[in-house]
């Protein structure tokens, strides 16, 4: 990055031992230097009073900074001009930051910051230090590599990956006599990112702009491993850029993967061991296959192990998020029915997941009492962030006193002009005054059933569904309820019920089951029974009796 000043650095704040801080190591040539980022934002920008300043054009004043959050580091990008990279990625807002990425402030070839967080004391990183460390007149270097590998798996876990990665540098180096290593791993997307980068003396590196990445390429792509003792002598490496600008004499590039019984019968390449030196390795090439491939195979097993300990720990923390945000929406969605002596009110709820897109809703008004059923479209997360916004509009509206028509026009219009891959809600709301009389909305939801005593009534005026169409008109229609007559509310999750044989629950079992008396739980028994399987659809009753004033 040419810049018009000097750059200027933070000083560290004295901090102890027990509590060491993560670096952003700065890049500037072949130098590196780190900054703590003990405190939080730590800014970065061309404003004197930043904590970094970056004298250079192409870096906003404000330029983006470092936050800390529940233990977490998140780089945010302020809105800059010329923009902040991760990994090549230009983001926008808060990404979190994980080990060695790399970030690029002002464009893509501009300065360059590696996320490097220091560790605290060790204990699995010292128990496997002092496996290394076996004398070679006891064991062979393959047979230490075997027991610190065999150590690596016992300890496996995500905490300790780290730990692991960088003690295999420090053997490996160690065997090679190499005089700098890195490992890569590929990602889901099948690009190649640097987990770890050692040099001989044990400093951890964290820019590996100057090896042969065309080599780290061919050995991921191809399986192939590389053992170069004297580019000299490899006329197909000798011309490669890097090797000449870096005056790199000697090279191992080793994929990793697991071997299965025979050598023909690969597993796909999970990442890549890479060393080099600047000086000719006469014992490099005297390395046996056999430590490679003792490298490749459990390292790549070792790997495995710690994805899948990974995928496992992600799996658990998504579960216990589910479960919190379940009981969130089960307490912010909860409803207290409220008492009054001309109505009786009884109503069930039943997500087919452990959050659901279905609710009801009881609201007293000054008019009477509001009944609310709603079944927002999908099931999980999504549908049941959606519901919660719906139940507070109406809500609200209802306790504003608007009209019916207004609430729907309202929640259709926030629904449409947002971009929601199509999320749309169905739903009816009844208001009831204490004299029997009511109106009605219902936006495509299951109509509701009227019942006076051993015969039922269904009322029409029905519009499309919420969120669906935009600057649509909704309609509403009125009813009258006598005393002892009854009213049923349900979503589609009862009456779109499949049994074995594609057959729904449908209008007419409903209609026959809500004639008799505290039909709500007869109704789920019988749709449970009609599927002989888990529901696959969220289910909502609501039942009012109307008793008379």
């Amino acid at each position: 990055m040419s810049a018009t000043g000097p750059l200027r650095f933070p000083v560290p704040r004295t901090t102890s031992t027990e509590e060491l801080q993560p670096v952003l190591m700065l890049l500037d040539g072949s130098d590196q230097r780190p900054l703590v980022l003990d405190h939080s934002p730590f800014r970065i920008g061309r404003k004197s009073d930043n904590d970094l300043v970056l004298p250079d054009t192409r870096v906003s004043r404000m330029h983006a900074e470092v936050i800390r959050e529940e233990g977490a580091h998140f780089l945010v990008d302020l809105e800059s001009k010329h923009g902040t990279y991760v990994n090549g990625e230009r983001i926008t807002g808060k990404h979190q930051l994980v080990r060695n990425d790399r970030i690029e402030i002002g464009a893509r070839d501009g300065l360059i910051l590696v996320f490097a967080p220091t560790k605290p004391h060790s204990s699995s990183r010292e128990f496997l230090k002092q496996i290394t460390a076996i004398p070679s007149n006891k064991t062979s270097d393959l047979e230490k590599l075997r027991v610190f590998l065999d150590a690596a798996r016992r300890l496996n876990a995500t905490s300790v990956l780290d730990d692991i990665l960088d003690t295999l540098l420090e053997t490996s180096l160690r065997l090679t006599q190499a005089e700098r290593g890195y490992v890569y791993l590929l990602g889901s997307d099948g690009e190649l990112r640097m987990a770890a980068g050692q040099n001989s003396k044990g400093e951890a590196l964290a820019d590996d702009k100057s090896i042969s990445r065309s080599v780290v390429r061919e050995a991921a792509r191809s399986g192939g491993e590389f053992l170069v003792s004297d580019t000299l002598t490899q006329s197909s490496v000798r011309a490669r850029d890097s090797v000449v600008s870096n005056e790199l004499r000697s090279m191992v590039c080793i994929p990793l993967r697991k071997l299965q019984s025979s050598d023909e019968e690969r597993t796909p390449v999970l990442g890549v061991l890479y060393l080099d030196s600047k000086v000719v390795a006469h014992d490099m090439s005297a390395t046996s296959h056999d430590i490679l491939r003792a490298i490749s195979s459990e390292a790549a097993s070792l790997l495995e192990n710690a994805q899948l300990a990974q995928a496992e720990a992600a799996a658990r923390r998504y579960q216990q998020e589910l479960n919190i945000a379940a009981g969130f929406q089960q307490r912010l969605m909860s409803v207290r029915i409220p008492e009054v002596g001309w109505a009786k009110i009884e109503a069930r709820n039943i997500p087919c997941t452990e959050i659901g897109g279905d609710f009801y809703d009881v609201v007293r008004t000054p008019e009477g009492l509001a009944l609310i059923v709603c079944d927002v479209c999908g099931k999980g997360v999504p549908a049941a962030l959606l519901a919660s916004i719906m139940q507070g509009m109406l809500y609200s509206n209802l306790c504003a006193g608007m009209s019916l028509k207004d609430m729907v026009s309202n929640a259709n219009q926030f629904l449409c002009e947002r971009e929601l891959n199509e999320k749309y809600a169905t739903l009816v709301i009844v208001r009831l005054r204490p004299d029997g009389n009511a109106e009605y909305i219902n936006c495509g939801q299951v109509s509701p059933v009227l019942i006076h005593g051993d015969r039922v009534s269904r009322p029409e005026v029905a519009n499309v569904p919420v969120g669906m169409l935009n600057n649509t008109t909704f309609e509403s229609g009125t009813f009258r309820m006598e005393r002892g007559e009854r009213l049923l509310m349900v979503t589609d999750g009862i009456t779109e019920a499949e049994n074995h044989e594609f057959e729904f629950f449908g209008d007419v079992r409903l209609e026959k089951m809500s004639i008799e008396k505290s039909p709500i739980d007869k109704i789920i028994a019988a749709v449970q029974e009609h599927r002989q399987a888990p529901l696959a659809d969220d289910v909502t009753l609501l039942e009012l009796e109307y008793k008379g004033q």
